[in-house]
């Protein structure tokens, strides 16, 4: 089997694997147990892996959804992805995770996936997606979606809901910060997407990778995208 390609996110609370060639996805399966992202994670590629008859051997491409999120899951990712492409001699390509869920209507269409809504799908045009960093605090991006690209109108930064108000309007807004900030947002005028659009999958960063293929990086070459210090850097920097 040549040219398959294995996709890893874990940045968020809902967590995923899959497994696309040239036709596209052939298998995904999701993590829905937070803080169990790591150890479910080598047996959850087995398993997409199994089920296309497929063996480690056959990756030739490691993507990654970088984050920004959780900073645990989007380490288990990171650790993850660099260790198969060390063992492997294979490239990975690094996908911002805000970027993975801003394409999330075009990456699964109707209700796939462990969501209850089925979103319908969303118009192209521009999508500010949120993501909930507790508080008033989101991870943010804007991204203008067309039929066949992803063009990063914003680049992704951390700010506070009333700096987001002051921003340039998008034409929805979309991710779990969204949502629990919907009476808000929908209060200025906006419409707010129910998930699983705006949520970073899998399949959200095989989406980016084939819209923006950008360049390969090496196993160790490349870093996450926290954008902003871990609670341990913080509190080192107070002493």
């Amino acid at each position: 089997m040549t040219d398959l390609r294995l996709a890893l996110e874990t940045s968020g609370s809902v967590g995923s694997v899959a497994v696309a060639d040239a036709t596209g996805v052939r298998a995904r399966r999701f993590l829905t147990e937070r803080h169990r992202h790591a150890q479910v994670l080598p047996a959850t590629i087995d398993a997409v892996l199994a089920e296309v008859g497929a063996a480690w051997s056959d990756l030739s491409a490691v993507a990654v959804g970088v984050g920004p999120g959780s900073f645990t899951g989007v380490r288990v990712a990171a650790a993850t992805a660099n260790g198969i492409a060390h063992a492997l001699g294979c490239p990975v390509w690094p996908v911002s995770s805000l970027a993975a869920a801003a394409l999330a209507s075009e990456a699964l269409p109707g209700s796939t996936g462990p969501w209850p809504v089925d979103h319908g799908g969303a118009a192209p045009g521009r999508r500010r997606v949120l993501f909930d960093a507790r508080g008033d605090r989101l991870f943010t991006a804007v991204y203008d979606v067309g039929a066949d690209a992803l063009v990063e109108v914003e680049a992704p930064s951390f700010a506070r809901l009333s700096e987001v108000l002051t921003r340039p309007a998008a034409d929805v807004f979309c991710g779990d910060g969204a949502v629990r900030h919907r009476d808000v947002l929908e209060g200025t005028g906006s419409r707010v997407l129910d998930p699983p659009a705006g949520v970073p999958t899998a399949d959200g960063v095989l989406a980016v990778w084939a819209r923006c293929p950008g360049e390969p990086m090496e196993a160790g070459t490349w870093a996450p995208s926290y954008l902003r210090e871990t609670g341990a850097v913080r509190a080192r920097n107070r002493t």
